[in-house]
């Protein structure tokens, strides 16, 4: 039965080996559980690599059916490869020749070319999807780092206008402070003026009454 199809039905389109536990998804394509696991882990999204379709499933369940005719497919293989067997065309059933006449191309590499391309367009597909992974985390980060500058700059004006009220207010308070001992040191200049016009009246009338002192023991 397995005879009646070629090694790439029954290769897995992440690796392009012969199904290894082949698990099944929504879409009907079929990976090799591994493959598909490792796929989902690099990509961070649950899709078919063959047609892109977002699957729902975290666990696929396995493909018995496929896993069965890969297992009878190898087999059937390894019997044509040994000496006593014939290797014949998987799509003409005649011996496999250099060429196939009707197809006009080397059977084998065009057999294997196919999953080749499969591969090398997930390969793309997940570089495409890393750099605009990477384009969305620079400008993410270059928007994170515009909002964390305008909060600081709010900060920092905040921080500004406080500082101008204090210095004010220690401003004005200093001018009321110096005002107040400015009035009390021009009210006691007044005083030790005053008191120094009072030593010396007293005095000039001490020394009047010393010289009329002195002026009676004479006469």
């Amino acid at each position: 039965m397995a005879s009646k199809f070629s090694e790439e039905d029954f290769s897995c389109p992440v690796c392009c080996e012969i199904f290894t536990d082949p698990v099944v998804l929504l879409c009907s394509h079929s990976v090799c559980k591994v493959c598909l696991q490792k796929l989902w882990e690099i990509k961070g999204s649950r899709e078919c690599p063959v047609c892109r379709r977002k699957s729902s499933m975290e666990e696929p369940p396995g493909n018995l059916s496929l896993k069965n005719l890969c297992e009878t497919f190898l087999q059937e293989r390894s019997q044509r490869s040994s000496p006593a067997s014939e290797t014949v065309c998987s799509l003409h059933s005649e011996k496999l020749k250099l060429f196939c006449l009707d197809d006009q191309q080397p059977e084998e590499l065009k057999t294997a070319l196919k999953p080749l391309q499969e591969k090398l367009k997930i390969f793309k597909d997940c570089k495409l999807n890393w750099s605009q992974t990477a384009e969305h985390i620079k400008i993410q980060a270059q928007h994170t780092e515009r909002q964390i500058k305008e909060e600081f700059e709010k900060l920092h004006q905040v921080l500004r206008d406080e500082e101008a009220v204090r210095i004010a207010a220690l401003r004005e308070e200093e001018e009321q402070k110096s005002q107040m001992m400015k009035e009390k040191i021009e009210k006691l200049s007044r005083d030790i003026s005053s008191l120094s016009d009072t030593i010396r009246g007293v005095e000039e009338e001490m020394r009047a009454e010393d010289f009329s002192f002195l002026q009676v023991r004479i006469i």
